[in-house]
């Protein structure tokens, strides 16, 4: 009796695998999410990020962010490298 008890255990285990992996990714895509840039600042205004090469001239980041901000102007909420990506995190002024 124990030995069909086991058995059946164990195949309930193997059908619980797939859910397990599923869940087990949507936690891990969960936590990379978590570690972005804020979509909103503390006083609520919108973050823009924008990524240029790191190589080059990092002066196309700025020119987006000038271009995207008109004539309000920028703060800057974060900067990266990644490899050969930089990366601009910035909030539009308030008019």
């Amino acid at each position: 009796m124990t030995r069909f008890i086991s058995r059946s255990l164990s195949r309930s285990s193997l059908r619980r695998l797939p859910l397990a992996a599923g869940a087990l990714a949507m936690l891990a895509a969960l936590s990379a999410c978590s570690s972005g840039p804020p979509l909103f600042l503390s006083d609520g205004r919108p973050t823009i990020q924008v990524q240029c090469p790191a190589g080059g001239d990092r002066d196309s980041c700025v020119q987006q962010a000038r271009v995207r901000c008109d004539s309000t102007g920028y703060d800057t909420v974060d900067t990266s490298t990644t490899g050969d990506t930089f990366t601009l995190v910035f909030a539009c002024k308030a008019k």
